[in-house]
């Protein structure tokens, strides 16, 4: 029994000594992790912890940290959490987290990761676990980290897919790594629409290389994160690509970017488009409007309300003349007023007689006949002449009402008929083709038809109808499509450095490189043999006045003679007495 008693306390005995030598150890523990993660907060601030895994529920620790901490014991979540890029995401053990929301995973792809690493398992297969996923900011700590202060970080770009380091070097745990990307491959395709995509044979090398203000956005991102180019030729089926058929492939995740613009009607989501890189508006050219002929010139100076007005004033004029000579309102007669002879004169400006014996009043009417006659020839022949010398134009097209109303038929490609479905205008008029054709016929500057085009397209084709001898088309900002048109790139919804893409879209814009690109695209077309600075114009026209130009002018004029020659040929048919009244 003695023996046993013996045995029993130094068993206790043991056990206590374990019992505190483990509760030591997990509070070294703890408190070297509190340590690793106010050093995280200060290389990178970050606001939130998110914690996986069921053992992670440490209130001391996040307590002290000061931080608000999510504890997701499950490993998912069943919704959308608006996480934002500063939080650190913090996993009890390899593999606790087991996010299955979709757009949560998207949200935390490029947030930093630290994980508690159990057992024997090698960092090597963690960093290349997470790398498939596309996760690349990842550190471990193993249970013995609060002895030796060793942290594991992965690096993508190097042999080794991991790195050692201890906390005392001082060395940054988590690195920008496609900051440089040393040589890595970027699957792309490009469209090859102008001016967005400009192609080119490089003279030196023999390439073919791409201008435009997409495609040098992209030339300048490959250069600066230091990696490659690859066209993906083997995805191409049939015929040339258009910037719909590179989206789905963005979409499909064959594609890393695409050298074009993205396509965003009808869309889910916009996980596959990057941040808006340029806006502009989505309107017609359409032709420069018609100069009106010469034969309807005369119609169009005589303005309705100028010819009531004159023709009131003839009567006024008419009757105060009648009344004045006969004293008396019975000589007053439909007839007299209409025909009376001084005020057909006077308001044509030819002579008429003038009564001997008139009283003031007279004269005043008569000067007053005179100055109307004046006021109404001259404003006529400077009408008259000045239409002739430059022929006014027909209205411009400011809406669909318009359009439907003029001569023009609209060409539109395959992809915007649901835009103007969308907008419930009639396809009547309108000729779809499809975008190559589309493209071509619009080079040719059809002015049989009118053409939807953004404004950042119309630049080049505002730039070369400067070579023209006349405009041939304008653009129009009261008749769009879309006044308020988006470009964005398409890119893959989990790029792990869209980030540092979006940061580099901006930046160019930012620092003017941009514009100088839109400046610049239709010399570089030029260049490239896409677009010539020929004359496309129509020869001018002649400006000289023919017989048929002067078909009213014939008219009144025959009109005006056979009123006339009718009342003539009434007077020698009627009875003298009726005459004589």
């Amino acid at each position: 029994m003695a023996w046993l008693i013996i045995i029993l306390l130094c068993l206790g005995n043991s056990r206590a000594q374990l019992l505190d030598v483990t509760n030591t150890s997990y509070l070294d523990f703890e408190d070297r992790l509190f340590g690793l993660l106010v050093r995280l907060q200060l290389e990178k601030f970050y606001d939130t912890l998110l914690v996986y895994g069921k053992d992670c529920a440490i209130p001391s620790l996040f307590e002290r940290l000061q931080v608000p901490a999510v504890l997701v014991s499950s490993g998912s979540t069943n919704f959308d959490w608006n996480f934002s890029s500063l939080t650190l995401i913090l996993s009890c053990s390899f593999q606790a987290e087991r996010e299955e929301n979709y757009r949560t995973l998207m949200k935390l792809q490029i947030n930093r990761r630290l994980i508690l690493l159990k057992g024997d398992i090698r960092p090597e297969s963690v960093c290349d676990f997470y790398s498939r996923k596309e996760q690349h900011n990842i550190a471990m700590v193993k249970e013995n980290f609060y002895q030796f202060g060793v942290v594991y970080s992965c690096r993508l770009f190097q042999h080794q897919n991991y790195e050692k380091l201890n906390l005392i070097d001082g060395k940054s745990i988590y690195i920008d790594q496609f900051r440089n990307m040393h040589g890595s491959v970027i699957r792309t395709l490009t469209d090859k629409k102008t001016p967005r995509t400009i192609p080119y044979r490089d003279d030196e090398t023999g390439e073919q290389k791409y201008k435009g203000y997409v495609a040098m956005l992209i030339n300048h991102f490959v250069e600066k994160v230091n990696a490659t180019i690859e066209m993906q030729e083997d995805l191409i089926q049939e015929g040339n690509l258009s910037f719909v058929d590179i989206t789905d492939l963005i979409s499909k995740d064959l594609l890393d970017i695409g050298i074009c613009e993205a396509r965003t009607l009808k869309m889910s989501n916009y996980d596959s488009i990057s941040y808006p890189y340029l806006m502009s508006s989505y309107c017609f050219m359409v032709p420069m409007p018609d100069e009106m002929a010469f034969g309807d010139v005369y119609l169009a100076i005589m303005a309705p309300t100028v010819l009531i007005m004159l023709f009131v004033i003839f009567c006024i004029c008419s009757v105060l003349i009648i009344y004045m000579k006969e004293r008396s309102w019975r000589s007053l007669s439909f007839s007299s007023v209409l025909m009376n002879d001084i005020c057909l004169r006077g308001f044509l400006a030819q002579p008429f007689p003038f009564p001997r014996q008139s009283n003031r009043k007279l004269k005043l009417i008569f000067m007053l006949v005179c100055f109307s006659s004046l006021i109404s020839t001259t404003m006529y022949v400077a009408y008259l002449q000045s239409f002739m010398w430059g022929l006014p134009i027909e209205p411009y097209l400011t809406s669909f009402d318009d359009w439907k109303k003029s001569r023009y038929k609209m060409a539109i490609n395959i992809y915007e008929r649901e835009i103007l479905e969308s907008l419930n205008v009639s396809l009547e008029g309108v000729e779809i083709f499809q975008h190559d054709d589309f493209a071509r016929l619009r080079k040719s500057f059809n002015t049989e038809y009118l053409f939807p085009v953004t404004a950042l397209q119309w630049f080049t084709f505002s730039e070369q109808q400067k070579f023209f001898s006349t405009k041939m088309f304008t653009y129009t900002e009261d008749f769009c499509l879309n006044h308020f048109d988006i470009l964005s790139i398409p890119i893959r919804r989990h790029l792990p450095y869209r980030d540092i893409f979006e940061e580099h879209m901006l930046r160019q814009k930012e620092f003017g490189f941009t514009k100088n690109w839109i400046d610049e695209s239709f010399n570089d077309m030029v260049k490239a043999n896409l677009t010539s600075v020929e004359d496309l114009s129509p020869p001018p026209k002649d400006d000289t006045i023919e017989v048929h130009n002067l078909y009213w002018a014939f008219t009144m004029y025959f009109v005006g003679m056979g009123m006339g020659l009718c009342c003539f040929i009434f007077e020698l048919l009627g009875p003298k007495r009726y005459w004589r009244n």
